[in-house]
């Protein structure tokens, strides 16, 4: 009988599939919607692994962002952060640093390769204007790809042939909205998720394409964070060519639909940070 039960909800579970479109025999034609006044680093090293896959075609990167100034990068941190503005600019120069001084020669290569392209990246004030739209439209996108965009509209999103890609650094539907790396890790979670995803009219609601997880254990944000980052790049480059390859398979989201989270505020990163140094005091004692 459970047998026959299983089998009855994984048939249920495959007629809510849906195929991708027929595959291409060329390049994918790809467009990348970001923002920010820069971009982050893990967007960097998305557009440098687009620009170097054969079976890629990167046509242009458009990121919403009034100017790209470091005043602009603090005035876009308080609009967003409000008083953590400052700490966080300090930790996005330190983090920025850090990884320069670890490994200078990666960092130079990837600097290169974003000049070689840098006619292609756009910085936009309004990413939905017409004069966008229309630039976008002419380039014949087959795929769009959002890394740390604003939420796009359907005006937007549903442009290129094949729809719009997006990566989400959380495991839907449980975990949508802001910081949910963190917010798994707050809330005790075994395993932080990344998720690809086709974007929709909802918000972290579209059709699963890729998914995957990293085990927290007893880690740092930081090394959660790294390995999730390197696992989501991974895993977006492979939907990108299973929709290339007519291969891909949209799932709908199954189980609870958790709440909608937003940054967590400085209360919320106290109380986190305190339990960090509890657990690794604890850790160092049993040692």
């Amino acid at each position: 009988m459970e047998v026959s039960v299983r089998s009855v909800l994984a048939e249920k579970a495959a007629q809510r599939m849906v195929h991708g479109q027929p595959a291409l025999n060329r390049p994918i034609r790809v467009v990348m919607f970001g923002s920010g006044p820069v971009l982050t680093h893990d967007a960097r090293q998305f557009l440098c692994r687009l620009e170097a896959h054969p079976e890629i075609d990167l046509l242009a990167a458009f990121c919403q962002a009034e100017s790209q100034t470091l005043a602009a990068v603090a005035k876009d941190l308080w609009r967003r952060r409000g008083l953590l503005a400052a700490p966080l600019l300090v930790a996005w120069f330190v983090n920025e640093t850090s990884r320069f001084l670890s490994n200078p020669r990666a960092e130079l290569a990837m600097t290169r390769s974003l000049d070689r392209m840098s006619a292609r990246i756009h910085f936009v004030p309004d990413i939905h204007a017409p004069c966008v739209r229309e630039q976008i439209s002419a380039l014949a996108p087959d795929l769009g790809l959002i890394y740390g965009s604003p939420i796009l509209k359907p005006c937007l999103f549903e442009l290129p042939t094949c729809g719009t890609l997006g990566i989400h650094h959380g495991k839907v539907p449980r975990y949508r909205g802001n910081k949910t790396t963190f917010w798994a890790m707050y809330n005790g979670e075994k395993v932080a998720g990344v998720t690809i995803q086709k974007v929709n009219a909802g918000l972290d609601t579209g059709l699963i394409v890729k998914e995957g997880e990293v085990t927290i254990g007893h880690r740092s944000q930081r090394a959660v964070w790294q390995e999730l980052e390197q696992l989501g790049l991974a895993l977006y480059i492979q939907a990108i060519l299973e929709v290339k390859n007519g291969t891909a398979v949209y799932r709908p989201q199954e189980g609870l639909k958790g709440k909608l989270y937003k940054n967590p505020s400085l209360r919320d990163l106290l109380a986190f940070w305190g339990r960090q140094i509890q657990r690794g005091l604890r850790s160092e004692s049993k040692a």
